[in-house]
């Protein structure tokens, strides 16, 4: 898990994590990287360069990070990386922003269920307080490092329980 532009920001780095409906395949993943460095190294707030980076995570997360204390990303700036990430959705027959599927850990493999079957298998017990759940909620850097992979129990997901 490495960064695009390997910057080292803050932990309070403000973050966005994207979520893809699939496995991005490796043809994919070089062109997302491509144009994630072109973006980053331009994105900007009222002409101010952001300071930024980004990460692709197990080949299925996005995860953009600014930070902020030497700029504030403004709407119009988080509306540019909204779009960037909607003409991959486009381009590649993917869903980024599908917050009704929920990805976990079996082990060290990745799996998904859309919602309902999720809270199924919670209640059958194929899913429980150790199962490592994806936090896509996180904030800030510092979540993203500590908070973002967490067993059921410690997730946002034991709330709606």
């Amino acid at each position: 898990m490495s960064n695009i532009l390997s910057q080292e920001l803050p932990d309070s780095s403000r973050v966005w994590v994207y979520q893809a409906s699939r496995f991005l395949q490796e043809n994919e993943l070089l062109e997302i990287k491509k144009e994630l460095m072109a973006f980053l190294s331009d994105w900007n707030a009222h002409g101010t360069r952001l300071s930024a980076d980004a990460r692709l995570v197990y080949d299925r997360f996005v995860v953009l990070m600014v930070d902020e204390s030497q700029a504030m990303a403004s709407g119009c700036s988080i509306d540019k990386s909204v779009a960037l990430v909607k003409s991959w959705e486009q381009r590649f027959g993917l869903d980024f922003f599908d917050r009704m599927q929920i990805l976990y850990k079996e082990g060290e493999e990745i799996k998904e269920q859309r919602m309902h079957d999720f809270w199924a298998m919670r209640k059958a017990l194929l899913i429980n307080d150790e199962t490592i759940v994806f936090n896509n909620l996180v904030s800030n850097k510092a979540e993203f490092e500590s908070s973002w992979e967490v067993p059921f129990k410690d997730s946002w997901h034991s709330k709606m329980w």
